[in-house]
């Protein structure tokens, strides 16, 4: 399977990070990320396929019932994709951030999540 950079994206987003199924996520790891990838988060830094499924299952169980969301389309230029999201409840997303991978040979090397809280309703 030859995945674009806006492939990788959506993929990063809704078939791992939203994806309960260890079986299925881990599947959707080994196509969408290279070996040793490395993820950057706010706090830390997550090196390889297996940490990183580790730590989405870390957040699956922290915050049952929540999903991502993408907020807006994917931008690419050249090997860098970028995606924003909304995480939360369904109905009610609490947090909003984005994605930003170094895509390379059709999967993510590099990716960094930045967060930041959604703003509350005047």
């Amino acid at each position: 399977m030859s995945n674009t950079v806006a492939d990788l994206m959506r993929r990063n987003l809704l078939d791992v990070f939203n994806e309960p199924d260890p079986g299925r996520r881990a599947r959707a790891i080994a196509e969408t990320y290279a070996e040793d990838v490395v993820w950057h988060e706010p706090d830390r830094i997550v090196h390889g396929r297996e940490a990183l499924a580790r730590r989405a299952q870390e957040l699956q169980e922290q915050n049952p019932g929540w999903v991502y969301q993408p907020d807006g389309p994917v931008s690419v230029n050249d090997d860098l994709g970028h995606l924003g999201f909304r995480y939360g409840p369904s109905d009610r997303p609490v947090v909003s951030g984005m994605d930003i991978a170094h895509c390379k040979d059709g999967v993510i090397v590099e990716l960094y999540t930045i967060v930041a809280e959604v703003p509350s309703p005047s």
